[in-house]
């Protein structure tokens, strides 16, 4: 196979709750998710990401495990309530200092950081003030996007002010309520977290850039929705791409309602149609702080579904036939989304992409000869990497790839039955053990995908 274009970006990405641990060191405050985890019923097994993988402790060790993978980008994220513990106001130097200790770390091992913000865990102080619901969201998360950059802008140029809301609506928001015996979001306030979000991203890119003492290129990484053609038939083509950039009425799982407002100023026509009566109330400069210039867009891609045109428009070609691939997470394996879904995205907005999340969840172990052997997740690479390169060959200019996840750690509702590293980790002892697909994907950055 060729390889990929020069200077393509091999990376792997984590998030600060699922790996750091340290939930109350160091004068960190708790977010959400450190409440979530220790309610009842909310999490499998009880488990919560106190220790995690215990990266708070570990840093130079994991650190050291990137550099020895070939990493070229590291895409991590910084826990709110680490540096501000209230969420505003009181700033928690330690927390800092840690990231220093990441960001120098992989400076010193020549692997390029790319920060996200905002990966889910709330204040918790926030969230009783209204979190997402509330308009001072904005507010709050400039003030905390000011003190990152500020601090760490003279070295990272790389950043995402926030991560996959289509998800934390429902995996790291709602169950919030859920978890309180409350009915959980309604779509009107559904809709009124997502317009907050986005002010708090156009909000997020403005201190990046005020308070950044480099130059820093800025984006953010939702939810790559894509549905597939089931063939090459022009007319499938057509339909799975209207199916792609369309708003659907009986969900908020899209990309148009999320992206044309930061790159196009406005909420999609057909969305506004599809939601009305439901939409939030728009404010005198809302649209002018959502659309501040980004200079990129990523995308986190799992599984799709397969479309055909029909009578009456797109329709889905479900269910999956039996004894269809599917993960531990018992997602369809559909490595056809890293083909189109690039593709039209990088259409509609004009700008470079990068796949800030793509994995695969299995049940690892360590075997009889002290190794952890994942075939599956090398054929999934293998096969999600194939169709990018497609993806590219159309014209997507797609700058760089991010492997979910660097290692096995908490995930979320799931807790620790899902493991998606590329380092399998031992929760009992910390032990970290490089699996089979480490080194296959070692060799992938080493010949920049020629290796296929």
């Amino acid at each position: 196979m060729r390889a990929f274009p020069d200077g393509f970006l091999w990376g792997s990405s984590t998030s600060a709750y699922q790996i750091e641990g340290a939930h109350d060191a160091d004068g960190k405050g708790p977010s959400v998710w450190d409440w979530i985890a220790h309610t009842d019923g909310a999490v499998e097994n009880k488990d919560t990401g106190d220790v995690a993988c215990d990266h708070y402790h570990r840093v130079d060790e994991d650190v050291a495990l990137m550099q020895g993978l070939g990493l070229r980008a590291y895409r991590f994220s910084t826990a709110w309530t680490r540096v501000l513990p209230e969420g505003v106001g009181r700033v928690n130097e330690a927390g800092l200092d840690f990231y220093d200790r990441v960001v120098d770390g992989l400076m010193e091992a020549g692997i390029r950081p790319f920060l996200t913000l905002y990966h889910w865990d709330i204040p918790l102080a926030l969230h009783r003030r209204g979190g997402w619901l509330n308009r001072d969201i904005a507010d709050w998360f400039g003030e905390y996007a000011s003190l990152i950059a500020s601090r760490l802008g003279d070295r990272v140029q790389d950043w995402m002010t926030i991560n996959e809301p289509q998800v934390f609506l429902n995996m790291g928001y709602s169950p919030q309520l859920r978890s309180n015996h409350e009915a959980g979001l309604t779509l009107d306030e559904k809709l009124l977290v997502i317009h907050n979000c986005l002010r708090a991203h156009g909000r997020g890119v403005q201190a990046i850039r005020e308070h950044s003492k480099s130059e820093p290129r800025v984006g953010w990484a939702p939810v790559g929705v894509c549905n597939y053609p089931a063939t090459d038939d022009p007319a499938d083509i057509a339909a799975a791409k209207a199916d792609t950039l369309g708003v659907n009425p009986a969900h908020y799982w899209n990309n148009t309602w999320y992206n044309d407002p930061i790159f196009f100023g406005h909420y999609p026509e057909d969305g506004l149609k599809a939601y009305e009566g439901k939409v939030p109330e728009i404010h005198p400069g809302d649209m002018e702080l959502i659309a501040q210039p980004v200079d990129w867009l990523g995308i986190n891609m799992y599984q799709g579904i397969a479309v055909k045109a029909g009578e009456k428009g797109p329709e889905h070609q479900l269910p999956f036939p039996p004894g269809h691939p599917r993960s531990r997470f018992a997602w369809p394996l559909t490595p056809e989304i890293l083909r189109w879904g690039p593709r039209w995205l990088h259409e509609r907005y004009q700008v470079p992409l990068y796949i800030t999340e793509n994995g695969y969840s299995s049940t690892d172990w360590v075997h009889l000869d002290g190794k952890v052997h994942d075939p599956q997740r090398i054929d999934f690479m293998r096969r999600y990497l194939h169709q990018l390169r497609k993806a590219i060959d159309d014209g997507a200019d797609v700058r760089g790839y991010f492997h979910w996840s660097l290692f096995d750690n908490f995930e979320w509702a799931e807790g620790y039955d899902q493991r998606f590293g590329l380092v399998h980790v031992d929760f009992q002892n910390q032990t970290r053990t490089p699996k089979d697909s480490f080194s296959y994907y070692s060799e992938v950055i080493k010949t920049n995908g020629a290796n296929l």
